[in-house]
């Protein structure tokens, strides 16, 4: 039996570059599931997605995932790309040996905590909420991490940049007041020691989202990551939501002890690989 994709609607195009399209997953022409591939948003046009693969619950066990997943490779090597994404749902076990069996690798990590109650900070830290004067220097400042951080995964510098400012400018319209967000500075003994930004509104997810989270260099070593992370509950708690989620790269061995000491657990897995 031979498993092909045949595509399953027009190819979508768009005026930034970027492409998408929707197969049907067949064995000898009948369909036995669907995909869909898309260029990466962040990424550009030479970075590729498997946004949905699903296989019908006859047909499963046989092969026909790997299959598409390849041959979903050589679609995105056809539109140009040099690498392939895909998140993968951590309950979602058969299809996270399937990405590990094909070479795919972590890129990141979303993570989450039920929140229950508001746990206190430690004696002598204090936050409080960041003021218009003080959002040019940390936007400068979160813009050059991000940046740092993207160029290391590969992003181009220009690409980075861009992504950043369009994010600042669609998430942060409003600067250090826009409804929606907090900006929260963090002190400790009178000495400001660190910021975190969490979204109150994010879509399709139940709770508040860490967007970044910063100590200054002369005081990390000193717990003032963990007890940013605290505001963050508070803040998210005061404002009704039951859950604190974030993103973390796999590289960022501190960043993943803090959030697994705190009781933050993996939800999906964010996959890559080089196409060759």
């Amino acid at each position: 039996m031979t498993t092909t994709l045949r595509p399953a609607g027009p190819e979508e195009r768009h005026d930034d570059g970027s492409r998408a399209r929707t197969y049907d997953i067949c064995v000898n022409s009948r369909r036995v599931g669907g995909i869909r591939l898309t260029t990466d948003a962040r990424y550009g046009p030479t970075a590729g997605r498997i946004q949905a693969l699903a296989i019908e619950a006859p047909d499963r066990h046989r092969g026909r995932a790997t299959v598409a997943a390849l041959a979903a490779e050589e679609v995105l090597r056809g539109w140009g790309c040099r690498q392939i994404e895909a998140a993968v749902p951590v309950e979602a076990e058969a299809a996270v040996r399937l990405a590990a069996a094909l070479g795919y690798t972590e890129r990141s990590r979303r993570m989450a905590k039920p929140l229950t109650e508001p746990p206190p900070l430690p004696a002598g830290s204090a936050d409080r909420a960041m003021d218009e004067a003080e959002y040019p220097a940390w936007q400068a400042e979160a813009s050059d991490r991000y940046v740092r951080i993207q160029t290391g995964q590969g992003m181009t510098r220009a690409r980075a940049e861009e992504t950043s400012a369009d994010a600042h400018r669609t998430l942060l319209p409003d600067g250090a007041g826009t409804p929606g967000h907090e900006l929260r500075i963090l002190a400790h003994d009178g000495t400001d020691v660190g910021t975190i930004w969490i979204a109150l509104r994010m879509p399709d997810q139940p709770g508040g989202h860490v967007f970044d989270v910063t100590v200054d260099p002369a005081h990390r070593g000193c717990g003032h990551g963990r007890s940013l992370m605290l505001v963050a509950e508070r803040v998210c708690l005061a404002a009704g939501l039951p859950v604190l989620g974030l993103n973390v790269y796999a590289d960022n061995a501190p960043a993943r002890r803090l959030y697994d000491g705190l009781g933050y657990r993996p939800t999906a897995y964010q996959l890559w690989k080089p196409i060759l």
